[in-house]
């Protein structure tokens, strides 16, 4: 086993490096695209119009500035994931930076998904949280908010 080990650690290693970006560019895209399908242009007025009449049923004050938020932490999110490994490329301590502030908007926005728009998903057993793609943008987020760059 320690052989098998040693032989997929040097096929492997030389990827070292790139493993992470995996994680960043899944994480970055997909945040991304959720802001941008409720961004107000005419041929996606659609979901923006559901998530703030969504927002006056619960009762939530300023519903269009909540949901204005929730679509700039997405995209501008995303990017900075995106961006923040790009940018530690050739500046590491403001890539570095840029990644975490990004992550903790992030972590903040999908905290909130859970506890104001499924906080269904917490009965147990607690099968929609795990199996929702929500579940894994918060954990990546969580995942770039500890380690940053690093």
């Amino acid at each position: 086993m320690k052989k098998i080990n040693a032989r997929l650690d040097s096929i492997t290693s030389p990827f070292n490096n790139i493993a992470p970006w995996f994680f960043r560019v899944a994480l970055g895209t997909a945040m991304f695209l959720h802001g941008y399908k409720k961004l107000p242009v005419p041929f996606m007025m659609d979901e923006q119009h559901r998530m703030v009449t969504w927002f006056e049923n619960i009762f939530m004050p300023m519903p269009e500035v909540f949901v204005t938020i929730v679509i700039l932490v997405e995209i501008l999110g995303g990017i900075g994931i995106i961006l923040g490994g790009l940018i530690g490329l050739f500046a590491s301590q403001l890539g570095h930076l840029l990644t975490r502030i990004s992550a903790f908007f992030l972590v903040i926005l999908m905290f909130n998904v859970f506890y104001i728009g499924h906080p269904d998903w917490f009965v147990w057993p607690p099968m929609k949280l795990l199996t929702s793609e929500q579940m894994f943008l918060f954990v990546l987020s969580i995942y770039f908010l500890i380690r940053g760059n690093k």
